[in-house]
């Protein structure tokens, strides 16, 4: 009898570190908005991968969920999913349609409807900040909004990297 208690109660500890480590260094996260649409769509349910941050810098094409810093209507601080368009020192600016980063216009074949709406003056990314946008840009909360501005690094959640639903969607989210 108490081997067999000594066997469950280790099975059980070792489960929970399991756990424990999972959730450390990943998040499910389910998407609500149209924001990241065609790329992203809402209710689908992905995989936020936190260790890429912890040892490392976001890069161009990521996509990243982030404390935004704004609330929702019940008082609870949003959490948001974009692009990495820029990080520090590169400048981003809008201009006819087109997104462009240090000068150079961006292939960004993934964006909803194909151009981006409005005009941004040129911006300077700060240290220890990315600049994000949204694939669906008429209808994206992103860095060209006041209210979001600029994302700390220290606010990233973390990567996306994995899709799990829908089941024939299931895969790596392609980053660019």
């Amino acid at each position: 009898m108490r081997k067999t208690i000594f066997e469950f109660a280790k099975t059980i500890i070792i489960a929970l570190i399991i756990a424990l480590a999972i959730t450390t260094f990943i998040k499910p996260t389910l998407v609500k908005g149209y924001s990241m649409y065609p790329t992203i769509e809402p209710y689908n349910y992905l995989i936020v991968n936190k260790l890429p941050y912890i040892t490392g810098e976001p890069s161009h094409g990521d996509i990243v969920v982030f404390k935004a810093h704004i609330y929702s209507d019940s008082g609870e601080e949003k959490d948001l999913i974009k692009r990495v368009i820029g990080v520090a020192e590169d400048i981003i600016e809008v201009k006819d349609g087109v997104v462009y980063r240090n000068g150079e216009a961006l292939e960004e074949d993934y964006i909803y409807g194909g151009v981006t709406p409005g005009d941004m003056a040129p911006f300077t990314v700060d240290e220890g900040y990315i600049f994000v946008m949204g694939d669906n840009r008429p209808n994206s909360m992103d860095s060209r909004d006041p209210s979001i501005g600029e994302i700390a690094i220290a606010d990233i959640l973390g990567r996306v990297d994995l899709r799990l639903f829908p089941f024939d969607e299931m895969g790596l989210i392609n980053r660019r």
